[in-house]
C-alpha cells in the first residue's frame, strides 16, 4: 500500500515539476515573440535583422517567428498539443542557432547556440515525458496518444525537418567578406 501512495505522490511531483518547466519556458518564448511585435525595433527592426542574416523576405520571417514564438509558447505553457508546440520550439531554435549563432561556437557568452540548444532539448523532453496531469492535453485526454516515442518523434524529428525545410527554401546568407 505504501508503494502505491508513493507512486501517486511521485506522479503528482512529476506533474508539478513539469508544469513549472512548461510555464516558465513557454511564457519565456511567448514573451520573446511579444517583444518582436511590440518592443525595440518591432517587426520592422526584426525584419531588417532577418534580411541582414539571409532570412528573406525579412518581414515574412519576422512575422512568422514572432507569431510562432507567441503561439507555441502559450500552447507549451498550457500543455495543449504539447508535441506540436515542442516541434515549433525545436524548429525555431534550430533556425535561430543556424542563422544567428553557429559561427560563434557553443557557449552563449560568446554569442553561441547554447541557449537555443537548451530550449529545444527542454521542449523535446517535455514532449517525450508528456505535459503532466496539470495540462490541457491531460484534461482533453490527448496525453496518452501524444507522449512517449510519439512525442519524441513529433517534436525532435518534426522540428528538425521543419527547420531544414525553412532554411533550404528561404535562407540565403550574405557573402563572407
Amino acid at each position: 500500500m505504501l508503494g502505491a501512495v508513493n507512486h501517486i505522490a511521485d506522479a503528482d511531483a512529476v506533474s508539478l515539476g513539469t508544469l513549472i518547466v512548461r510555464v516558465a519556458v513557454g511564457l519565456t518564448l511567448a514573451a520573446h515573440g511579444y517583444g518582436k511585435f511590440f518592443r525595440g525595433g518591432k517587426i520592422k527592426g526584426t525584419a531588417g535583422w532577418f534580411d541582414s542574416m539571409g532570412m528573406r523576405p525579412g518581414k515574412f520571417h519576422a512575422l512568422l517567428a514572432a507569431s510562432t514564438e507567441v503561439g507555441a509558447g502559450l500552447l507549451f505553457a498550457a500543455g495543449l498539443l504539447t508535441p506540436l508546440a515542442a516541434l515549433a520550439f525545436v524548429a525555431l531554435m534550430v533556425v535561430a542557432g543556424w542563422t544567428a549563432h553557429r559561427d560563434n561556437g557553443f557557449f552563449i557568452v560568446a554569442g553561441g547556440w547554447e541557449y537555443n540548444f537548451v530550449l529545444a532539448i527542454i521542449a523535446v523532453g517535455v514532449a517525450t515525458t508528456g505535459p503532466g496531469q496539470y495540462s490541457l492535453d491531460y484534461e482533453l485526454e490527448l496525453i496518452e496518444s501524444l507522449d512517449g516515442a510519439t512525442g519524441l518523434l513529433i517534436s525532435a524529428v518534426g522540428g528538425i525537418a521543419a527547420a531544414i525545410a525553412q532554411l533550404a527554401i528561404f535562407y540565403r546568407p550574405p557573402a563572407k567578406e
